[in-house]
């Protein structure tokens, strides 16, 4: 996400201040600062592997999408240097600690004249929780899909 945003779908403004917890807020910095430091160290592997240890088996509920990436969004401020990759892989890490299933989607602009500017996407289901709204990530194309099992899969 680019500074400034807001994190789309689910965790739009409707959240109100009370509704966001503290203890989201800390879990939030603690893992885009962790993450932030996997990825510069090149250790997205070990990321990706200690995410597909913890046990997915919920389905999302609305209030935990909405906190997490608010909590995501508002702490990868504070963090320099968490590009949009660090926000989505840390929201993953905070939604499969809940239980609950995701995937990171690696795009790239489907217009030639953007040049070569790979995006992330945090999604869960058809829901885009990170990295825009349903029409930014409809401009681009998908090269590869993260999901939280720790498997990769190419663009269908």
């Amino acid at each position: 996400m680019r500074r400034g945003d807001q994190a789309t779908g689910p965790a739009g403004s409707a959240v109100r201040w009370r509704q966001r917890p503290l203890p989201a807020l800390a879990e939030a910095l603690r893992l885009v600062t962790w993450t932030r430091l996997m990825l510069s160290l090149r250790r997205a592997a070990t990321l990706r592997r200690r995410i597909a240890r913890l046990p997915v088996r919920q389905a999302p509920d609305l209030g935990d999408l909405r906190v997490v990436a608010w909590a995501v969004a508002a702490t990868a401020r504070l963090v320099p240097g968490a590009s949009c990759l660090t926000q989505a892989m840390a929201g993953q890490a905070m939604l499969a600690r809940r239980g609950i299933a995701s995937e990171v989607r690696i795009s790239l602009p489907r217009d030639a004249a953007a040049g070569l500017a790979p995006h992330a996407w945090l999604q869960c289901g058809s829901t885009i929780l990170l990295g825009g709204t349903q029409a930014e990530a409809r401009a681009h194309r998908t090269l590869a899909i993260y999901d939280c099992d720790g498997t990769t899969r190419g663009a269908a």
